[in-house]
């Protein structure tokens, strides 16, 4: 991207959304054009995204977070094939952008957002189609975020040191936030918790929103009692793990949690365009997030407790239906948000809004449920599928690929 271009969009990014800071349109707007080519890591548009993120937490005033820069460099080699346990594909480099208000405390506070996206379109695009994958929720949306609470906590005088990360890679595999994780030459004894925000834009009428990791802290259910603007209908899972950032934290003994507006039918496609953003649900989602801090804030050390899935990050399928879950779904059964074209799920004419009731033998009460099922089942098996449509209980024929 050309700097006048850049500068162009920032001018212009300030659409007027009741009381929504301009800064949060401008930062979605710049992360999500173009000219950025779908932000994928080790490329261009990534270290462009790299380099305005900087140039943000420079200007609020953070400090780089360590070796006077705000990048953090690495390189991960990538598997070959799905059973390539050497690793021997091509090597892949990318960097975290890292800032922290220094409190001088002992203790500190991580708040993070994946900024790299799928370019073109890679592996885990759901669209046939060779384009720009934008990724305006998926995340410049949480960057966005994360930038509004660096911006209001930095006048704040709080207890903890806060760091801000956002992270590279997480399409990848979650490398930046593993990496960053895993290179702390004192361990992360010092972190009290992580917030990570990841597809926070599309906050629906009904004012859905999904916050895991609850059951990671016994100080976190109470102290969300204690806010009562804004309001939303909550989607609560006590579990730490989770495709995204937040896990590597876990993994690692910290408190989590993970913010998260929902599927929809743009995830991983091209047409996840800023022009689909709720700005005013993204800011009262910062807004609920920067509440939460200043009340954690007050507790020197949160007490970590590993909840009831510790092992699930480790799991492998042979096969998958090819579909998108509706995280946000509170009925019985596992909603389709979503469907790719060519895969199980479509071949045997299942679309978005079926409820998925029984797979084979087994009974699909939850997300949990389907997930095990799935690992029940090898390539080319043939299995009978119960769903429901329009209040129709239907039986078909699923054949993994």
């Amino acid at each position: 991207m050309k700097n006048g271009l850049l500068l162009t969009i920032i001018l212009v990014g300030g659409i007027a959304f009741g009381q929504v800071n301009e800064s949060l349109i401008t930062d979605v707007t710049v992360l999500s054009h173009d000219s950025l080519e779908g932000r994928e890591i080790g490329t261009r548009g990534e270290l462009v995204a790299a380099h305005y993120i900087a140039s943000r937490f420079e200007t609020i005033g953070l400090k780089p977070f360590q070796n006077d820069s705000y990048f953090q460099e690495f390189s991960k080699k990538t598997k070959a094939h799905p059973h390539d346990t050497e690793f021997t594909g091509k090597q892949l480099s990318g960097r975290n952008v890292i800032g922290s208000i220094d409190n001088g405390s002992k203790y500190s506070i991580v708040i993070g957002a994946h900024y790299d996206h799928l370019g073109w379109g890679d592996e885990n695009s759901l669209s046939d189609e060779h384009a720009v994958h934008n990724g305006a929720d998926d995340n410049a949306s949480g960057v966005a975020a994360l930038l509004q609470l660096a911006e209001n906590l930095f006048s704040k005088k709080l207890k903890h040191n806060i760091i801000f990360i956002a992270f590279t890679g997480e399409e990848k595999g979650l490398l930046g936030s593993h990496f960053f994780a895993n290179s702390q030459t004192s361990g992360l004894e010092a972190i009290s918790f992580m917030i990570n925000m990841d597809m926070v834009g599309r906050l629906d009428e009904d004012r859905r929103l999904a916050v895991s990791g609850i059951g990671t802290s016994p100080s976190f259910v109470p102290a969300m009692e204690t806010i009562t603007s804004p309001e939303f209908q909550f989607k609560l899972d006590s579990s730490g793990m989770g495709p995204s950032d937040h896990t590597s934290f876990y993994l690692n003994d910290v408190p989590v949690l993970h913010f998260f507006t929902g599927q929809h039918a743009q995830y991983h496609k091209p047409e996840d365009d800023v022009e689909l953003i709720n700005f005013e649900g993204l800011n009262d989602v910062a807004t609920y997030i920067e509440k939460l801090i200043i009340r954690l804030d007050k507790k020197k050390d949160l007490k970590f407790e590993k909840t009831r899935d510790a092992s699930a990050g480790k799991r492998s399928f042979k096969v998958t239906l090819g579909i998108i879950p509706d995280y946000l779904f509170d009925g019985q059964g596992l909603k389709i948000d979503g469907v790719k074209d060519g895969r199980p799920a479509a071949n045997a004419e299942l679309q978005k809004d079926d409820v998925i009731l029984k797979m084979g033998d087994l009974d699909i009460h939850s997300m949990e449920d389907y997930m095990k099922a799935l690992g029940h089942f090898n390539p080319k098996d043939e299995i009978d599928v119960l769903f429901e449509r329009d209040g129709e209980v239907i039986l078909t024929k699923v054949v993994f690929d």
